[in-house]
């Protein structure tokens, strides 16, 4: 598995497992193979070609877009748009989207309950 740590010039392509530690300033592409866990920060747009998978857990600045035959899970935060053409998105209860979420095609999409308090403390 290679590993990035400090900052990184983009735009980078991702064919390859792949995690990120630091910053790549510039958008990222993953393509088939590529499968990214990004723990750091992408300044730039994220795009998920077939195949690829990716698991946010820093902070993408920009927006997300996924096509089909992708999964991406975002535990962390999209400063911008996800859109979701045809893949799978998991939001899951620490992930945010600042931005619109769209899923169009026969994508798949679930956001988790961000609301994990009790029923006697609903409002």
């Amino acid at each position: 598995m290679r590993e990035e740590r400090g900052n990184v010039k983009g735009p980078i392509t991702v064919d390859e497992p792949y995690t990120l530690w630091g910053s790549i300033f510039g958008d990222v592409k993953v393509v088939d193979g590529g499968k990214m866990y990004v723990r750091g920060n992408i300044h730039g747009d994220l795009i998920v070609d077939f195949g690829g998978r990716v698991h946010v857990f820093g902070r993408v600045t920009g927006s997300l877009m996924m096509f089909e035959g992708t999964k991406v899970i975002n535990s962390g935060t999209i400063d911008g748009n996800a859109t979701n053409e045809g893949g799978r998105l998991y939001v899951d209860s620490h992930g945010i989207v600042l931005g619109k979420i769209k899923t169009e095609k026969n994508g798949k999409t679930v956001v988790e309950d961000k609301l994990d308090t009790p029923e006697e403390y609903q409002a």
